[in-house]
């Protein structure tokens, strides 16, 4: 079915008013990119169907087709909206700073958001069109980690360090946790990770 300039993404009639951004073709598409995130975390890839996506979202199967014909491109554009950010603040003190950073990032990992992001990562592998947005969206959280870091070291609080080898010193532990789930990742786990790591980077620096 195709769709006129006065039809909705489902094929429904469309106002003038629902034509403009954040009309129902915007919510339409909203919920598409919502479900497929949910089924994403559930299910992982792999095993993504269409029908699923439209009947989750409540629109005609169609509309997930004609919008996204690829699936990569799907799942791409709904990770890329709803990834979710961890912001890294910068208060002068870095312990503190790590470890709030590592309780939100646990916080956003047991989110559907975030065990949609797993099931990413472990499909990224082997997929680049799924590798690609989840790199750039780990590379954004980077970028701010690393400015963190290169301020602290300029205070004398750190050594000089690769943001990527401390980001993933400090973050693949809270994997583990959320992961597994056999035990809450608290705010004691958050701080024994950061002192451990920073202590160790500080003892080898010399």
């Amino acid at each position: 079915m195709t769709t006129t300039p006065e039809q909705d993404a489902d094929g429904a009639p469309q106002s003038a008013t629902a034509r403009r951004p954040g009309g129902r073709t915007a919510r339409t598409r909203a919920r598409i990119l919502e479900a497929t995130l949910e089924l994403v975390a559930r299910d992982g890839i792999a095993a993504l169907r269409y029908e699923e996506v439209a009947e989750l979202a409540g629109v005609h199967r169609t509309s997930v087709y004609r919008n996204w014909p690829d699936r990569e491109e799907l799942v791409t554009e709904a990770l890329l909206q709803y990834s979710g950010t961890v912001e890294l603040e910068d208060t002068g003190d870095l312990r503190h700073d790590l470890v709030d950073y590592l309780v939100a990032l646990a916080d956003l990992l047991s989110t559907t958001t975030g065990r949609a992001m797993q099931r990413a990562i472990q499909s990224a592998g082997e997929n680049p069109e799924v590798a690609r947005p989840v790199n750039r969206i780990f590379e954004q959280r980077l970028a701010s980690l690393q400015q963190v870091v290169d301020r602290a070291v300029a205070r004398g609080e750190l050594p000089p360090v690769d943001g990527y080898f401390l980001a993933e010193l400090l973050t693949g532990p809270v994997h583990l946790y959320v992961s597994r789930n056999l035990r809450p990742f608290t705010r004691t786990e958050a701080e024994r990770i950061t002192d451990v790591v920073l202590a160790g980077l500080r003892h080898t620096a010399g």
